[in-house]
């Protein structure tokens, strides 16, 4: 599913290695094994050099993680905090991190029980036990935060808590077998009950985490000093170099940073005229290429009164919309043109929006919208925020639409923050989002985007599109769930909630001298920061 150059399990630098490898234990229906551990081949020495320094665009939006379901905060969260279960590089299937064993109960894939490795702890020295665990969960529930990761948690009844404080028990609404892939995630990050009060975010730039690092500074929008933990206890062997990752605004930013030799890592997201220029080969310095599990999608607001709220605007959207221009013009063919909900390299990737509108057709959009009977030209404002070629992504999308006669469109810019909030609130008429799998399975693209309570808000609900979740959600033979997806995206490309436009692979630049980039990302959510290390 993903392209790694070397697979290995967890792997890091550090001065604990008498650590444990993690262990694991069978199940009658599951059983999630720890991976293998290692070690780099390279000198203790290089904590003296400093830290690697990370750039990235991403925006940390929170640092509580009830609080955030977006990429930058996620990238943090799995350094600095702990989940039950974790990825292993190249890995489809979570190991356990702070769990020692876990596993489903029964036959019906709606109990899920999780023993915890003994004497955790978290940084602060507060011992972490399942009272931890359930506090956790209990209060993204409690607090229900928009922008938080509730949406993916959909499934999860309630937590109980037995065995002295080590076993930790989920009760599911209904049968769900990628419950394990989502508690691996951000979503399942561990907090201290002591520390996190239980009903609203806590504020602040402080972190309690039991993860492979602290934060030793966070300076928002700017950096994060990252050091290792030393009562870190998990699936990863060995805590790598300490790391201070760079915010930058733009990506023109960022590529200045690179060019001036500031930053050692560039990742998401540099420009795409860079991307396109650099090699493997070029002097001085690497470009790890994986493949992509970043979407870009053209969102529909769907709520009462909404200008795409009648179903003919949306699909005379999809008939003029030119993926291959987008791809072409304007990234530069850093990026593939995506005509379905679920990507390439995903169970059940289909084409059902080529099927569905094959080329970029004025006419068809022009007999779809006199035949509903809508007024022509369809007035709404496109909105959208950060990222590479984001400004001219937008205007070429509204250049092909104002050019059938039929729309007039407004696009609008919107800071990060505000702009999750605006989309929350139903404030855009369409907007452009980029989703980055949390998970390596289809239903990170499915229940999220188009379930009901979706985390893009866009107040789309079918009841043909749900039952076929909650089927597929039903089968633990994960490759056997194709035909589910496939009717999935071919309910979507006739109810148009959303366009797909093109999926991105994942690029990271690297000088000669850092190690470890290859394992960076892999389209399992984790940013493996304690891979990173100088040769």
């Amino acid at each position: 599913m993903r392209e790694v150059r070397v697979r290995r399990g967890l792997r890091g630098r550090g001065r604990r290695g008498h650590r444990r490898r993690a262990a694991g234990a069978a199940t009658a229906l599951l059983l999630l094994a720890a991976g293998a551990g290692g070690c780099r081949l390279t000198p203790g020495e290089d904590r003296d050099r400093g830290p690697v320094q990370v750039g990235t665009t991403d925006t940390v939006t929170a640092l509580d993680p009830a609080g955030a379901y977006d990429a930058g905060s996620w990238a943090l969260y799995g350094n600095l905090f702990q989940s039950l279960l974790t990825f292993a590089p190249g890995s489809k299937n979570p190991v356990p991190d702070a769990a020692r064993s876990c596993g489903f109960k029964g036959d019906d894939l709606r109990t899920y029980t999780c023993e915890l490795r003994p004497e955790l702890s978290f940084a602060n020295g507060h011992e972490l036990t399942a009272e931890d665990v359930k506090f956790s969960f209990d209060r993204i529930a409690r607090i229900k935060s928009p922008q938080g990761p509730g949406p993916l948690l959909e499934t999860l009844g309630s937590v109980e808590t037995s065995g002295g404080g080590r076993v930790v028990t989920f009760r599911l609404k209904v049968p769900d077998a990628t419950f394990p892939l989502k508690i691996a995630t951000g979503a399942g990050s561990i907090v201290d009950h002591r520390a996190y009060p239980f009903d609203t975010l806590r504020r602040g730039d402080r972190v309690d985490g039991s993860g492979p690092y602290t934060l030793k500074e966070y300076r928002p929008g700017t950096s994060a000093e990252l050091t290792p933990n030393d009562k870190y206890e998990g699936a990863v062997k060995d805590v790598g170099s300490p790391v201070t990752v760079r915010y930058f605004p733009e990506p023109a930013r960022m590529s200045e940073a690179w060019r001036n030799g500031t930053i050692d890592v560039a990742a998401r997201q540099m420009p795409p005229a860079d991307l396109a220029k650099y090699s493997l080969s070029e002097t001085g310095s690497r470009m790890t290429e994986t493949s992509g599990a970043n979407a870009r999608f053209l969102v529909f607001n769907l709520r009462d009164g909404a200008p795409a709220k009648p179903l003919a605007v949306r699909q005379a959207v999809a008939a003029v919309v030119d993926r291959q221009a987008l791809a072409r013009d304007v990234h530069l063919r850093t990026v593939e043109p995506l005509y379905s909900l679920v990507p390439q390299g995903f169970t059940g990737h289909a084409t059902s929006f080529f099927d569905a509108y094959p080329k970029p057709d004025e006419d068809r959009a022009r007999r779809l919208l006199l035949e509903a009977g809508v007024p022509t030209p369809v007035r709404f404002t496109l909105a959208y925020s950060k990222g590479a070629a984001t400004d001219q992504e937008a205007a070429l999308l509204s250049r092909q639409l104002e050019a059938t006669g039929l729309f007039e469109v407004t696009t609008k810019r919107v800071e990060w923050t505000d702009f999750q909030r605006g989309y929350a609130r139903g404030e855009y008429d369409a907007y452009c989002v980029s989703w980055l799998a949390d998970f390596p399975d289809p239903d990170t693209f499915t229940t999220p985007l188009v379930g009901d309570g979706n985390a893009l808000h866009s107040g789309y609900s079918s009841t043909r599109v749900e039952k076929l979740i909650r089927k597929a959600q039903q089968n633990d033979q994960r490759g056997r769930v194709a035909d589910d997806f496939r009717s999935i995206q071919k309910i979507v490309a006739e109810d148009v909630p959303l366009v797909p436009l093109w999926q991105r692979k994942d690029y990271v630049l690297s000088n000669a001298g850092i190690s470890g980039t290859q394992y960076l990302t892999d389209g399992t959510g984790i940013w493996r920061l304690w891979m990173l290390g100088r040769i």
